[in-house]
């Protein structure tokens, strides 16, 4: 038996809210990141949560699709904050503005 598909959506935007207020609110490149993924796992969840609804495979392609550019998108923003640290030795977002030509 699956789980209605309201509790899903409610599970996604509240998935959402929280990632969306850690990205505006939180300092941390760290928790920013992780906040992005928190976003895009919430549009995850619904795409399958459609999907699996009306009886179509394409949110879940489209899952995976979002995943491998997610996966690409973290390997790009951990490699330049690994060149930050080394530089800056901090992680505020504050402090990314002084990287500026």
């Amino acid at each position: 038996m699956m789980a209605p598909l309201s509790w899903y959506i409610v599970l996604g935007v509240v998935l959402f809210v929280i990632g969306a207020a850690g990205v505006l609110l939180r300092r941390n490149i760290l928790v920013v990141l992780m906040s992005l993924e928190l976003l895009l796992n919430s549009v995850n969840i619904n795409f399958i949560a459609f999907g699996r609804q009306y009886g179509d495979f394409r949110g879940q392609i489209f899952a995976i699709f979002v995943i491998a550019i997610t996966a690409a998108e973290v390997a790009v923003a951990l490699g330049i904050l690994v060149a930050f640290v080394r530089n800056k030795s901090t992680l505020k977002v504050d402090d990314v503005t002084m990287m500026k030509g």
